[in-house]
């Protein structure tokens, strides 16, 4: 703002020399006050940082996961096993199996004159495996208690079949149950991705396994 200021008369002069300088000062404090006042309004008016947005890595089952029993309709029928609801289900012969993405539930039952151990699984299935499961790696066989009681544990790690799609490969880690009760074994396999945590779902699904 340009301040002028005539000076015909002393007296006047002065008068008017100090009004004008207090106007002048006046539009200099209102403009600085303007200027924080636009700044705090920036300042309080931008949105609070949002709380980010939690997704599960690959081949996590959600926590949330609902589960439902299953007991087959053909071959021995004898136990049933919890499965996650909603999963396709596709059924050969005597095993049946259930998908969801990157992740896998394999039942199987068959006629056994012995319970299986780490003997034979070591021996038998492991060698078995190795021609079936691509780049099949790292076998450990343990005996394992759940609830049903003592089952024969295979983990062991492989690559998936490439996605019919995209033609990607992931690479699995698979745990393999025998369960055994009067000449009936039941294997159940489930599967997914090395880097997924499905400690817990796959402990719900071997735990809920009993006989009939």
């Amino acid at each position: 703002m340009t301040c002028v200021r005539k000076s015909a008369v002393v007296g006047v002069g002065l008068v008017l020399a100090a009004a004008v300088t207090a106007g002048c000062s006046g539009a200099g404090s209102g403009s600085g006050g303007g200027s924080s006042s636009a700044s705090t309004s920036s300042s309080t008016g931008s949105a609070p940082n949002a709380a980010p947005t939690e997704t599960n890595p690959p081949g996590d089952i959600p926590d949330n996961q609902a589960y439902v029993a299953f007991q087959p309709s053909t071959g021995f029928t004898g136990f049933t096993v919890k499965v996650p609801e909603g999963w396709a289900r596709t059924a050969k012969g005597t095993t049946t199996v259930f998908t969801d993405k990157l992740n896998r539930v394999q039942i199987s039952a068959v006629s056994a004159p012995a319970a299986p151990t780490t003997g034979s699984v070591t021996n038998t299935v492991v060698p078995q495996l190795r021609t079936q499961v691509p780049k099949f790696a790292n076998p450990k066989v343990t005996v394992i208690k759940r609830k049903s009681g003592s089952a024969v544990l295979l983990t062991y790690q492989g690559d998936s079949a490439a996605d019919p799609v995209t033609g990607k490969v992931v690479r699995d880690a698979f745990e393999r149950y025998a369960f055994y009760k009067q000449g009936h074994e039941v294997d159940l396999t489930l599967s997914g991705p090395v880097n997924a945590d499905n400690v817990d779902p796959w402990r719900i699904v071997s735990d809920s396994f009993g006989w009939r």
